[in-house]
């Protein structure tokens, strides 16, 4: 729930941020800085975690430890790439691929209750799960490909 919360906890003090400092709501900027916040967030927990995350890691995938090190590094870049104008859009669509990616293994961890974070308690931790990544993966695409669109018009 961390990454949630941080999304969210960044989301409601940037948007209150932008309105002291621009006088107007402005939800896409707001919307990428809290989705940077959390990638870079879940990016850098997978180096303390990576013994405890490669457990989470299907046996068919090689090297588990260094899937973790890279999967960390890719959201590292990924939350940082939504800040840049010229790789937001790139950035948001590697991010909503990964989100996708790594579903399966959020579904291994549960079958196979892996202790971190709600895994250990089963395949009932996919109902929480599997609609929080939806949702994450919903955030990604609206503020980071959708939002910025130029409307009929502009």
């Amino acid at each position: 729930m961390a990454p949630l919360l941080v999304l969210l906890g960044v989301f409601g003090a940037t948007i209150a941020w932008l309105r002291l400092r621009r006088g107007r709501w402005l939800l896409a900027p707001a919307g990428r800085a809290a989705a940077a916040a959390m990638f870079v967030f879940t990016g850098v927990s997978h180096f303390p975690l990576a013994e405890s995350m490669a457990a989470m890691v299907p046996p068919a995938v090689p090297a588990p430890l260094l899937v973790v090190y890279a999967t960390g590094v890719l959201e590292i870049l990924g939350g940082i790439g939504l800040l840049v104008p010229r790789t937001r859009r790139a950035a948001a669509w590697c991010l909503a691929l990964f989100l996708v990616a790594v579903f399966p293994a959020n579904v291994y961890a549960a079958l196979n209750r892996v202790g971190l974070g709600g895994h250990a308690d089963g395949p009932g931790y996919l109902w929480l799960r599997a609609p929080l990544q939806v949702f994450f993966l919903a955030w990604v695409v609206g503020f980071g490909l959708v939002a910025d669109r130029p409307r009929k018009g502009e």
